[in-house]
């Protein structure tokens, strides 16, 4: 028996009751939602929620190209609960103790980490806001820890969208005010240094790599992304950033730019302590590890180039064979393994560093980036464990190498360097 001939009136009619089947789901997984968003990940809550209000538009707009009435039969989802953060707070299946699961994951840090950083940012830069303190440094944290957009972090903190976007970056600047001492180039020296005797590295204080973060658009062209330098120690805290530069520019030229650069080479303010007598007798003095990209200098030790491994004019005099360059190169790997290892970590707790940055906010990037690496130091100092999600991260090792000239220092120190790890692995 054939099926019976449609029209456009029964067509109209099934479309709308497969309408309505559909807005029925989607206010049935409001209601899961507002009644689970305590136990489910944020990440879970964020994607589940960006899908209701997908379909949700795509309904309405859908009615309204039919012509038909918004009052269309459709369950309406539930009123909005109570601020998501004060119920978690309140929440009797949060635990009390410092291992707290559910706080973890949201916030990711522990209550104890959370509640100091509270307590050092608390100033008159927040007190300023309307939102009680330890309300603003959760909301920050979670856009941070999540890559929430405001009016996700608005729901959760009970805020408006424009009171959510500045409390986020009036807590950024207060990171970056109160916390930049834990850029320990300048401090700490003492501990870097040593901290590369592993490596057979005698007075590295440091290796400067750079990564890039896409940014949605052609701002910097097909492609295009913001570079950030940054200098880091041997348990991947960082020293240094410098953040925010257009990927069309070629990092010798960011290097020379920074404020890193200007601090050794124009005011000395850096790198100027003592010497390291090798067992030859000759002295190095603190230096730090540059990636390929970047030009060999007395003070910034690049490897040696790929196309002069197998040639005698890599510069450095007697001794600079091909098996001397090979374990200088080899140990130098190892040491820019360190800003991959640092960088992932970044990325792996700060997920709003995963995401394509908008073009019309392109100029609040750095403060971003830079606080972030400031909790990543704050919570090494802190004890806290590092994310998993790490472990298999690589940055972009595709930079072209510096096409200049080495340093004539540089090349004898690095050579110094070179002869005294082959001695010690009896090339």
């Amino acid at each position: 028996m054939a099926p019976p001939p449609t029209t456009p009136s029964t067509r109209r009619q099934t479309l709308l009751s497969l309408i309505s089947t559909a807005a029925s789901a989607t206010a049935a997984a409001h209601t899961f939602l507002t009644s689970n968003d305590l136990t489910l990940h944020p990440s879970q809550t964020l994607a589940l929620e960006s899908n209701i209000s997908q379909v949700s538009l795509s309904i309405s707009n859908f009615l309204s190209l039919i012509h038909h009435p918004i009052a269309f039969a459709i369950p309406r989802p539930p009123p909005p609960p109570p601020s998501w953060f004060s119920r978690f707070m309140k929440n009797g299946q949060v635990d009390e103790n410092d291992n707290d699961p559910f706080f973890s994951e949201a916030f990711r840090m522990k209550r104890s980490a959370f509640s100091y950083l509270v307590s050092l940012l608390n100033n008159s830069c927040l007190q300023s806001l309307s939102v009680p303190p330890t309300t603003a440094v959760a909301a920050a944290v979670f856009r941070l820890a999540h890559g929430a957009p405001f009016n996700a972090v608005g729901r959760r903190f009970d805020l408006d969208t424009p009171t959510a976007c500045k409390v986020f970056y009036v807590v950024c600047k207060a990171i970056i005010d109160n916390l930049s001492h834990l850029f320990e180039l300048r401090s700490d020296l003492e501990r870097i240094s040593v901290g590369f005797g592993w490596m057979s590295l005698p007075n590295c204080c440091g290796v400067l790599g750079v990564e890039n973060f896409s940014v949605k658009g052609n701002l910097f062209g097909e492609n295009g992304s913001v570079m950030v330098q940054a200098l880091v120690d041997s348990e991947c805290r960082f020293l240094d950033v410098s953040a925010g530069w257009p990927s069309t520019m070629k990092p010798e030229l960011v290097l020379r730019q920074s404020e890193l650069f200007s601090s050794v080479e124009e005011t000395r303010e850096l790198l100027n302590g003592a010497t390291y007598q090798l067992n030859d007798g000759t002295d190095i003095p603190q230096y730090i590890l540059g990636e390929s990209c970047f030009p060999l200098l007395p003070w910034l030790i690049t490897p040696y180039k790929k196309s002069r491994l197998d040639s005698d004019d890599g510069g450095g005099g007697e001794g600079d064979d091909l098996e001397m360059k090979e374990a200088f190169n080899s140990v130098h790997s190892r040491g820019m393994e360190l800003v991959d290892t640092a960088f992932g970590r970044l990325r792996a707790r700060w997920k709003i560093l995963l995401k394509e940055w908008k073009e019309e906010s392109i100029e609040s990037f750095p403060y971003v980036v830079v606080a972030c690496c400031l909790l990543h130091n704050f919570l090494i100092k802190s004890n806290e464990e590092f994310p998993d999600e790490d472990s298999d991260y690589m940055r972009n090792h595709d930079l072209s190498e510096y096409e200049g000239e080495g340093d004539e220092t540089g090349e004898r120190i690095r050579s110094a360097i070179a002869a005294d790890l082959c001695r010690w692995e009896d090339c």
